[in-house]
C-alpha cells in the first residue's frame, strides 16, 4: 500500500505493481527458457579466450592475523521475515548462508584480481548441502534450492562499496524483498546462477574477506594489512540492470499473496516446534541426565559411534530422539590414533584434541536446516565454530574441562614456578584452536558443567549440574599412614606435592594412574599397586593443578573415605573433604597429618 499523496517515483512503482501478472505454467516455461539462454551466454563469455577479466580467478584463503585492520563491515539481520508461515524458509535461507560462508570466509582479494560470487560459490545444489529457501522469480518469492543467498550478495556489495572497491558487475532486484533494507536503499545485489553475478576488484591493495554468522546477524567484512583505503568508487553505468531486472514494487510469497488459484500456491505451513540438536562426545553421566531431561521426541542426537554396534564410553543412548546421526569412520580413526599412542602424554592429548575435528565437521554438514538450537560437547565446539555450524543458532556448551586459554595460562604459571617439571609445558593446543574456542564460549548462551571451578568462570551464564556418584563399593580395612593417589603420576595432577608429603610424613602411596614422570620418580616412597577398596588407604589425595573428572574423589567420599584435594578438582566444600591450595606442599602436609597418624 502507498499513501494517496505519492511522489512521481512512487506513482511509477504503483503502476509497475499494477502490471504484475499471476504466474502461469506457460510463463514459467518461458522464464526458464530465457534463463537457459542467459546461462549459456554467460558460460560462453567466461570461457572465451579473452583477457582474464572475463574469467575471474578462484581466490584462495589466508589466515586473519596478517590482515588486522578492518576497513568495511556490513551487518544484516538473519531472520528478516517474522511471518510464521515463512519461518521454515527463513531457516533454509540461514542454512544456505552458513554453507556459502564456508566458501567465502578468509578469501584474499589481490590487486587486480576480480571477485566473482559464482566463481567462488558454484552451483547451489542439494548435493553440496544447500537447502530450500526463497528465490525471486516472476515477481514472486518461490521455493528454490539455495534460495536466500541474495542477502549475502547484497552484504558483499555494501561492504565492497564501503571499502572503495571497483564494482565490475552488479544487478538490482526486480522487486523489493520484504525485510531487505538494502533493496529499499538501492544498495542490493541480486544473483542467479550463473548469469546474474556480483563482481568487484581491489585496485591497489590486498584485502581479506570475512563472512560469518552470529546468532542473529550476517556479518561481512573487509580487512587490510594497513591503512584506510580511498572513498568508494561507484560507476553509475554499472547500475544498469539486466534486461529482465528492473527494480520496482514489493515481492510476494504464498504467505502474503491471496492468489490461491495460482499453480504455485502453497498450503499454509503447519505449526512447528523448535528443534534442538545435541552434538555429544564424552558420555558423562551428568550430561546424560541433563540431555534426557531436556530433549523432546522431535530432537536430534549426533554422536561419534552408533550405540547399536557396541558399547563404549563415547556411546550415548538414543532412545526418545527423532533422529540420530553418527560419524563412525572419523571416530574410528581417532580411536585408532589414541590406542596407537598408548599411555597419556603430549602425543596422546594432541590426538584426543585434534581428532575431534573430523568428527565435528562430519556431524555439522549433516545437520538439517530446521535445527534452531544446539547443545554441543566442548571437544567439538571449536571445530563447529570454525565450520560456521553454530551461526544463526543459540547454543549451550557441555564443559568437560577448563577453557584452553585458561588452562594454558595456569600451566604456564605453574611451569614458571617449577621449571624443573617439564611435563607442565609438554603440550599446548594450536593457537587457532584456542582462539576458536574462546570466541565460541563468548557467544554461547549457557555453559553446562558439574565442575564448580569451571562454573565460576562463567557467572551468570553457567548452569551447574549435580555430580553423579555411583553406588559406593565396600572399602577395605584402612591402614594408618597409607594414602590413595588416583594419579596419573604427572606434575599437573600434583604428583610432586604428593611425593614431598609422603617423604615428609613417611606415608605409603597407593598408585592408581599411569607413570608419566619417568623411572625412579617415587624413590624414597613406598608405593603399592591399586587394589579394590582403595587399597586399604585411610585417605584419598588429589592436589591437582588441573583436574577434569574427580571420579575417584567422588567415589571415595561416597564410601566415607576422607579426601584432600584442590579447588581445581571442581568439588564444592563437603563433609570429609579438605581443600588446599594447589602447589602448596606445607598446607598439604598440614591437612594430611591428622588423618595419617
Amino acid at each position: 500500500m502507498h499513501d494517496a499523496e505519492t511522489t512521481p517515483h512512487a506513482q511509477e512503482v504503483d503502476q509497475k505493481v499494477a502490471e504484475w501478472r499471476m504466474p502461469t505454467r506457460l510463463s514459467g516455461l518461458v522464464f526458464r527458457a530465457k534463463m537457459g539462454v542467459f546461462q549459456a551466454r554467460r558460460l560462453a563469455i567466461d570461457l572465451a579466450p579473452l583477457p582474464g577479466k572475463f574469467r575471474p580467478a578462484r581466490l584462495k584463503p589466508a589466515p586473519a592475523a596478517a590482515y588486522p585492520v578492518q576497513i568495511a563491515a556490513s551487518r544484516t539481520a538473519l531472520f528478516s521475515d517474522t511471518y510464521a508461515g515463512e519461518h521454515l524458509y527463513q531457516l533454509g535461507k540461514v542454512h544456505n548462508l552458513r554453507r556459502a560462508a564456508r566458501d567465502l570466509d578468509g578469501l584474499i582479494l589481490t590487486p587486480g584480481a576480480v571477485f566473482s560470487f559464482w566463481r567462488q560459490v558454484g552451483p547451489t545444489t542439494r548435493a553440496k548441502g544447500y537447502a530450500i529457501g526463497r528465490m525471486l522469480q516472476e515477481g514472486c518469492l518461490s521455493p528454490a534450492t539455495g534460495g536466500g543467498l541474495c542477502q549475502l550478495s547484497s552484504a558483499l556489495y555494501d561492504a565492497a562499496l564501503q571499502a572503495g572497491l571497483t564494482i565490475v558487475e552488479r544487478h538490482a532486484h526486480s522487486r523489493i524483498v520484504p525485510g531487505s533494507t538494502a533493496a529499499r536503499l538501492g544498495r542490493d545485489a541480486t544473483i542467479a546462477w550463473n548469469y546474474v553475478d556480483l563482481r568487484f576488484a581491489s585496485p591497489d591493495t590486498p584485502l581479506r574477506l570475512g563472512v560469518a554468522l552470529t546468532r542473529d546477524e550476517l556479518v561481512v567484512t573487509f580487512h587490510a594489512r594497513q591503512g584506510v583505503m580511498a572513498p568508494p568508487k561507484e560507476d553509475p553505468a554499472l547500475f544498469t540492470a539486466h534486461p529482465e531486472v528492473i527494480p520496482f514494487g514489493a515481492a510476494r510469497s504464498c504467505a502474503t499473496c491471496e492468489e490461491t488459484d495460482c499453480h504455485l500456491h502453497e498450503a499454509p505451513a503447519p505449526p512447528r516446534r523448535v528443534r534442538t540438536a545435541f552434538l555429544v562426545d564424552e558420555a558423562w553421566p551428568e550430561f546424560a541426565a541433563h540431555v534426557a531431561a531436556s530433549r523432546a521426541d522431535h530432537d536430534l542426537i549426533a554422536q561419534p559411534f552408533d550405540p547399536r554396534l557396541g558399547k563404549g564410553r563415547g556411546r550415548w543412548r538414543e532412545t526418545g530422539f527423532g533422529l540420530a546421526l553418527h560419524a563412525a569412520p572419523e571416530a574410528l580413526w581417532r580411536s585408532a590414533q589414541i590406542r596407537r599412542l598408548g599411555a597419556s602424554g603430549p602425543a596422546r592429548r594432541r590426538a584426543e584434541l585434534e581428532g575431534a575435528g573430523p568428527i565435528a565437521r562430519a556431524l555439522a554438514r549433516r545437520l538439517p536446516p530446521d535445527i534452531e538450537r544446539v547443545t554441543v560437547a566442548q571437544s567439538l565446539l571449536p571445530f563447529l565454530w570454525r565450520e560456521g555450524a553454530l551461526g544463526g543458532r543459540p547454543f549451550d556448551v557441555m564443559m568437560t574441562r577448563l577453557p584452553m586459554a585458561t588452562l594454558h595460562a595456569r600451566l604456564d604459571a605453574a611451569f614458571a614456578a617449577h621449571p624443573d617439571r617439564p611435563s607442565l609445558a609438554d603440550f599446548r593446543a594450536p593457537a587457532w584452536l584456542v582462539e576458536a574456542e574462546t570466541e565460541a564460549l563468548a557467544a554461547a548462551d549457557r555453559l553446562l558443567t558439574p565442575h564448580l571451578e569451571i562454573a565460576k568462570l562463567f557467572r551468570g551464564r553457567a548452569r551447574r549440574l549435580a555430580w553423579q556418584t555411583a553406588k559406593p563399593s565396600a572399602a577395605a580395612p584402612r591402614v594408618p599412614g597409607r594414602i590413595f593417589f588416583p594419579g596419573p603420576t604427572a606434575a599437573r595432577k600434583g604428583a610432586f606435592e604428593v611425593r614431598a608429603a609422603a617423604r615428609a610424613l613417611g606415608l605409603e602411596v597407593v598408585l592408581a594412574g599411569s607413570e608419566l614422570e619417568g623411572e625412579g620418580f617415587w624413590n624414597g616412597v613406598r608405593t603399592l599397586p591399586a587394589a579394590p577398596g582403595f587399597g586399604g588407604a585411610c585417605l584419598i589425595l588429589q592436589p591437582a593443578v588441573v583436574e577434569d573428572q574427580p571420579r575417584a574423589l567422588l567415589a571415595a567420599l561416597a564410601a566415607g573415605l576422607p579426601a584432600v584435594a584442590t579447588a581445581a578438582c571442581g568439588l564444592a566444600p563437603a563433609p570429609g573433604l579438605t581443600l588446599v591450595p594447589a602447589g602448596d606442599t606445607a598446607a598439604l602436609i598440614e591437612a594430611l597429618a591428622p588423618h595419617t597418624l
